[in-house]
Parts: C-alpha cells; sequence; structure tokens
C-alpha cells in the first residue's frame, strides 16, 4: 500500500490536489471520507481525476455508473453506436425509452441524473489511428471495454506512446478476465498477445453471446483498478491477469512478464506510431483467389427475389442448433460453423450455395472454406439473417 511519501499517494501523474471539496460533496462522498486511506485528499484525487473509456456498452456501462458514483471528476465516452434492444440485457447504462438513441446521448443522461458534478466528454466516432493520440491525450487514465481485436491494438499502441495505463478487460458467455496493462512498470497488451487470432476465429458476444450479469462484474473490477491507480493505492493488476469462472464461481490469476523482444514496448521497438490496425488483425485480407468477394455476396432483397422466382439454391445455415432453434429461413439446411469442415464433402460444388449465420461472418469465413475447397456457385448472404429480419421479414425473432 501507498504512504504519502511515496510518489504513488499523489495518483495517477504525480498531481498535487487543486479542487477543494464542496459541503456538498463531502456529504456525498462521506463514506469515502471516513476511510483512513482515502480520506479528503484521496477524494479531491478523483475529483481531478480524467478516465477515457473506449466503449458506452457491457463493461463501459457498469465502469461509468461506478467512476460517476465514486466522483471521477471527467469522463470521457467514446462509442459510435446506438443503443438496441438486444443490448438492455446487459448494458445497464441505457432503458427501454432509449433503443434508437446513441449511447452517448443515453450514457450521459443516466451519469448526469447520477451525479451531476461529474464533466461528461463525449466523443460520437469510431476510434481510429488518426483520431486516438488526440483524444487519449488529456485522461490520465484510459479503460478498454471493447470486443474487437483492432480496436484492443489501437488503445494498447496508443497507450504505449502516450506513456498512459491501459484498464483491460474482456467478455465472453460465462468467462472474463481483467488487467491493467502499463508499459512503463509491466507489459504490455502485446506482450501478452502479440499476433491477433485469424479473423472469425474468437466470436464476438453478438454471435457466442454473453451472460448479462457478467460485464457487471469484469466492469466493476474496471473501476476498481481504475479507482487505485487515481488514488495510487494498493496494488494493481499491472503484470497480472485475473481469470473469472462465473460457473465455478473461481477467481484464477496469472503471472504476466514484460517481453524484451515486443515491437511497441520492448528493448529495441520497431513500432514507433498507429498503424492499420484492421490491416494487422487481417480484416482486409482477401480469401484465396478472389479479387474481391463484393461478387460472392448476395443482399437480403435479391435473395428474396430469386426465391419467389424459383431459382434452385441451396441454403445452408452455419449457425449453432441453440440459433437456429430461435429462428431459420424456410428450407435451410444446418450445418453449424463449428463442425462445417467435417461435412464439406456432403455438399455438390454444381449447386449455387447461399450461406447463412446471423450477421454474415461466420458464413463469411465459411464461404472461403468452400473457394478453398474448389466451390465456385457460393454466396454470403450479407448482413445474415438479422439484415433479412429488417429488410425482408420484419415478422422473424431477431436476437
Amino acid at each position: 500500500m501507498y504512504t504519502d511519501s511515496e510518489p504513488g499517494a499523489l495518483g495517477v501523474g504525480g498531481r498535487r490536489c487543486e479542487m477543494p471539496l464542496t459541503n456538498e460533496e463531502i456529504l456525498r462522498y462521506s463514506r469515502h471520507l471516513i476511510i483512513p486511506e482515502v480520506g479528503v485528499r484521496g477524494q479531491e484525487k478523483l475529483k481531478e481525476g480524467k478516465v477515457l473509456l473506449i466503449g458506452a456498452g457491457g463493461l463501459g456501462s457498469p465502469l461509468a455508473l461506478y467512476l460517476a458514483a465514486a466522483g471521477v471528476g471527467t469522463l470521457g465516452l467514446v462509442d459510435f453506436d446506438v443503443v438496441d434492444l438486444s443490448n438492455l440485457q446487459r448494458q445497464i447504462l441505457h432503458g427501454f425509452w432509449d433503443v434508437g438513441r446513441t449511447k452517448l446521448e443515453s450514457a450521459r443522461d443516466t451519469i448526469t441524473a447520477l451525479n451531476p458534478d461529474v464533466t461528461v466528454q463525449t466523443y460520437e466516432t469510431r476510434l481510429t489511428s488518426a483520431n486516438a493520440l488526440t483524444i487519449m491525450a488529456d485522461y490520465d487514465v484510459i479503460v478498454d471495454g471493447t470486443d474487437n481485436f483492432p480496436t484492443r491494438y489501437l488503445t494498447n499502441d496508443a497507450c504505449v506512446l502516450l506513456g498512459k495505463p491501459n484498464v483491460y478487460g474482456s467478455i465472453f458467455r460465462f468467462e472474463g478476465q481483467c488487467t491493467v496493462f502499463d508499459a512503463r512498470r509491466g507489459p504490455c497488451y502485446r506482450c501478452v498477445f502479440p499476433h491477433p487470432p485469424p479473423p472469425g476465429s474468437v466470436p464476438s458476444c453478438a454471435e457466442g453471446g454473453v451472460l448479462g450479469v457478467l460485464p457487471g462484474i469484469i466492469g466493476t473490477l474496471q473501476a476498481m483498478e481504475t479507482i487505485k491507480l487515481l488514488l495510487g493505492l494498493g496494488e494493481t493488476l499491472v503484470g497480472r491477469l485475473v481469470f473469472y469462472d462465473a460457473l465455478s464461481t473461481e477467481f484464477q490469476r496469472l503471472e504476466l512478464r514484460k517481453d524484451p523482444a515486443c515491437p511497441i514496448c520492448g528493448e529495441h521497438p520497431t513500432i514507433t506510431g498507429l498503424i492499420d490496425y484492421e490491416e494487422f488483425c487481417g480484416l482486409h485480407t482477401p480469401p484465396p483467389g478472389f479479387d474481391g468477394i463484393e461478387h460472392c455476396q448476395i443482399r437480403p432483397r435479391e435473395l428474396k427475389n430469386r426465391l419467389d422466382h424459383g431459382d434452385r439454391l441451396v441454403l445452408i445455415d452455419v449457425r449453432e442448433p441453440h440459433e437456429y432453434s430461435i429462428c431459420r429461413l424456410e428450407g435451410a439446411r444446418l450445418m453449424p460453423f463449428s463442425t462445417f469442415a467435417e461435412h464439406v464433402h456432403q455438399l455438390n460444388s454444381a449447386d449455387e450455395i447461399v450461406l447463412l449465420c446471423k450477421n454474415g461472418l461466420r458464413s463469411l469465413q465459411t464461404l472461403q472454406l468452400l473457394w478453398e475447397a474448389g466451390f465456385r456457385k457460393v454466396f454470403n448472404l450479407a448482413g445474415g439473417l438479422d439484415a433479412w429480419a429488417k429488410q425482408v421479414d420484419p415478422t422473424m425473432p431477431r436476437y
């Protein structure tokens, strides 16, 4: 634990506090003030603190609520999405009446209702190599609440270049993990995950699902780490990764080491600026043999017209059985992506095949597999069954 004589006692950035509490704030934060390790001085550090949240979704929701309630003076939010009904199972920043609004509008209203003294800065944009350094520059702590690999690598690299701590969390189904990456004192994200997984090999929450309460647990851990960083209090998770298994109610801790050969924070860095992270993660790489994949996409209305016309199309649904039971396209044959390679021999390359999944990602990966196997008359339903429900059949359940 830090003492007043140690650098950590000054909080992130080593600043002395210059924002005294008002009488109203003393009452609001009284339960903090009577903790000797926090006290008035600690609460003033929180009031001076500036935290940037990347994402106002599942992890960003408990983060924003608890940091605002704790009295963190400035919260920055980066998001470009709108509130969807399917978000409400876990994204507690937003309510039913917020569906269709931008997440930043909804988040600002919720945070202000909870604590009007918090300054909320919003950035309605996708975080990119062009804007990341500018957006992050004035914040003490960056918190990664994203669900895609390009943004995770971008956030990491920007934090390393700016010398800022990166409070990281991720969730999937019943499991989550949390750590603090700080290249000044320990490993960065690239030290632990030097290479991104192949595109489509790790499903997102939208594809694989997540138990609604799980982001509350992991996001709250991230909020705790953020507050410890601002206060300069206790031992943070720098150099340690915590895994949580909700089904067994077990926490496990893994010690992390800095990689001397890390390309951005190692002894001889080769990355000295932000790069194209979608290209780095392989998202711009077309399947072998393609000049482009646009000609292999079929739009929902085009598919509807062809089916109505009586064209002989083989519809293959590559979702999992529990998804197939939620909704399906009449006549579609279920061949789950997880075992698809074992059953390719059952298909005829002379047929016109249309691949379906929830939003067109797994089916696109399946298309690549079939293309490599010699299939040429194969198409991917662009946007998947979710796009079909929006554009063709509004009676189809969306999930």
